[in-house]
Parts: structure tokens; sequence; C-alpha cells
């Protein structure tokens, strides 16, 4: 049997084995933005990097609310959610050179949601030739950048692109 050695991946076992009640990981306090690596804010939504990525630079982009429903938003907190979401979408085209983005909500546990209670919306970037046999035959995805690397490109062209 072959192995792939992820310790980062202990993290997300620990945080998700724990019944204990918990905050939120995406109920960030603006002081704690780098260290949860909070990309930008604008308005009353921001953008985070998902630490457990599909592919390189995934991130959220998150209403401030903690609500489980897009429903319970504001069309204001709406409206800036999305801005985002424009935002973040020309930023990978011009710095990751994106042949494509998968943007999505998953609204309810049947729906996929890992995370119920806070809602978000995902923008994985794609590029032709992505994906590779490893998901399908081992369960495993290929990150070919760190995500350290990749939230620095990115915290500097939002910073760039909104101020």
């Amino acid at each position: 049997m072959e192995r792939i050695w992820a310790p980062w991946r202990m993290e997300y076992i620990s945080s998700t084995t724990s019944k204990d009640e918990k905050k939120c990981f995406l109920c960030v306090d603006p002081g704690d933005d780098v260290e949860s690596l909070v990309v930008g804010r604008q308005g009353k939504a921001f953008v985070i990097m998902n630490r457990f990525p599909y592919t390189n630079g995934h991130v959220m982009v998150v209403p401030v609310k903690h609500t489980g429903s897009i429903e319970d938003l504001t069309d204001e907190e709406t409206l800036d959610v999305m801005r985002l979401v424009k935002v973040m979408s020309a930023i990978f085209r011009e710095e990751f050179k994106v042949n494509g983005l998968n943007i999505g909500i998953n609204a309810g546990r049947a729906a996929g949601a890992g995370l119920e209670d806070h809602c978000h919306v995902h923008i994985v970037p794609r590029w032709f030739g992505d994906t590779n046999f490893m998901p399908v035959f081992s369960d495993v995805r290929v990150i070919s950048e760190h995500i350290q690397e990749s939230y620095e490109k990115l915290k500097r062209r939002f910073v760039e692109k909104v101020f």
C-alpha cells in the first residue's frame, strides 16, 4: 500500500471529530484576518481561503452575518457577497490565468454543505488538465502550490483591486 503523508490534515480531522460547541470558523474577527487567511473584506462580506482546498487558490466568499440561509441575508449583504465574487473572479483570471471557475453555494447537507450554519460561496479555480487519476483511485487531491503562497498572491491583488 502506498502512503501519502499529509500531516496538515490532522487539524481538519481534529476539528471535525469533537462534538464540543465551537465558534464558527467563518465568524472571523477582523483582528484575526491573517491567521485565518482572510484575503480581504468589503462591506458586509469577506473572502477567506479554504484550508482544505479542492484546487490551488480555492476561496469562500462569506457574509459577515452568521446565518445558514441565503434568504436571511439583506439585499445589501447579498450584493456585497456578489461584488466580492466578481472581484475574485477577475483576480483569478488575471493572477492565476485560470481557464474557468466553479462558483457555487451548497445549501443544506443534502446538497453537500459541509458547514450548514454559515452560508458561503465557493470559488474554485480550474485549469485544463488540473485533474488526474489521484482522486479516482486513492481519494487524494494534489495541490501544487502552498496555501500561504496562494494567500499572499490573492491578498496582494485584492488590495490593488479594491483599494
